[in-house]
């Protein structure tokens, strides 16, 4: 028996997302099934990606697709498949009325109007990163709209501010495939088993050190940065921290949610309200920090609380261990 005690076969098999999802949906009060069903949705959705991304070379689809999007960057081929990918898959799942995707000008209306959700997302985070085999990411934030169903979707069902998430994730293609999700009540991080083809709960309760001793930055543009900004980069050097940045967002935040530290894409001169997008990205990863322990701001103000004003709206971004981000923003 000794032996059979080491092996991989008596190793604990964890709980799988499904079974995850129906056991904590009866938490909820008013439960009726679809916010577990979107979320479903969405976790199939990225096996398909992952399966994508991991035959990409072979595939012949990894490059520039060779259009821009309406954030004026060079679309990746794995761009443009990923958020057909996810579109298709929240269609045919019915749970969501609309989605507004980084990739897309408009809101991309589903034909659902009588569903109650609204997503945003980033189909493919990092995916310049594909080429050279570097991890990216999927990052997803969830609505209750506030137009009537059966009503068409309004411009304030989806510009809404990010404490109104009611759930957001993401999902880290790397050397093994995650998808991290909240619904406001703790993080918990599933690691995808690709030979049962399940999400295995590997990461319960996750929760963001206080404290670190990471900094993520791209230096690249320090001469862009304020003053304020380099002097903290200053001090983070002066202690002996770890600069670590790996040019994928995802990646980057998902470190650091594990090890402690601080992401932080600041105005530029080249871009004075930030670079990343307040709706896909800083709204999403802001909601999952807090629940973690940690802490997301501009700056100055909480993610969190900012009313979006357009669909692709931008803000400098500081986000991770509690105490660093509030070092940073004095």
């Amino acid at each position: 028996m000794g032996k059979a005690e080491n092996s991989r076969i008596a190793l604990p098999v964890g709980s799988n997302l499904d079974r995850f999802i129906n056991k904590n949906q009866e938490a909820f009060k008013y439960a009726t099934g679809e916010l577990s069903q979107l979320i479903r949705d969405l976790a199939y959705a990225g096996k398909v990606v992952n399966r994508e991304i991991n035959r990409a070379g072979l595939a012949g689809i990894t490059g520039a697709y060779g259009s821009e999007n309406v954030q004026g960057e060079e679309q990746q081929n794995l761009d443009v498949a990923a958020n057909i990918r996810f579109t298709r898959a929240l269609q045919k799942g019915g749970e969501v009325a609309a989605i507004i995707s980084e990739e897309d000008e408009d809101i991309i209306d589903l034909n659902n109007p009588r569903s109650k959700y609204i997503i945003a997302i980033d189909p493919l985070d990092g995916s310049s990163n594909i080429d050279v085999n570097v991890s990216i990411g999927t990052i997803f934030s969830i609505y209750r709209r506030i137009s009537p169903l059966g009503s068409p979707v309004q411009m304030e069902d989806v510009l809404q501010a990010g404490k109104h998430q009611v759930a957001a994730g993401y999902i880290l293609y790397g050397s093994s495939t995650m998808f991290v999700y909240t619904t406001g009540k703790g993080v918990n991080g599933f690691t995808y088993e690709p030979s049962l083809g399940e999400y295995i709960l590997s990461h319960q309760n996750m929760k963001m050190p206080k404290d670190g001793t990471i900094y993520s930055v791209n230096e690249g543009s320090y001469n862009s940065f304020g003053p304020e900004v380099k002097k903290y980069i200053e001090k983070c050097k002066e202690r002996g921290y770890s600069a670590r940045y790996i040019g994928s967002l995802v990646a980057d935040f998902h470190r650091n949610l594990l090890k402690g530290g601080i992401y932080f894409y600041p105005s530029t001169s080249k871009a004075p309200n930030g670079k990343l997008r307040l709706m896909y990205e800083c709204n999403a990863l802001a909601f999952i920090a807090e629940q973690a322990g940690g802490k997301a701001t501009d700056g100055k103000n909480r993610i969190l609380d900012i009313e979006p004003e357009s669909l692709h709206q931008r803000v400098p971004f500081y986000v991770g261990s509690k105490h660093m981000v509030e070092e940073a923003s004095r």
